[in-house]
């Protein structure tokens, strides 16, 4: 399956995709971040 593969040494390190998984990253915790205020706003201070 791809999701186990062992890296592949002699593939070179690709700057844009690690960039890109950082913001992937970023976005997936400010929506998060952003329900649970929702959340928060909803239950508690509503």
């Amino acid at each position: 399956m791809y999701l186990f593969r062992k890296k592949d040494p002699n593939r070179p390190v690709n700057t844009n995709i690690k960039i890109m998984h950082i913001i992937n990253a970023t976005a997936i915790i400010v929506f998060i971040a952003g329900i649970l205020w929702k959340l928060i706003d909803w239950f508690l201070l509503g």
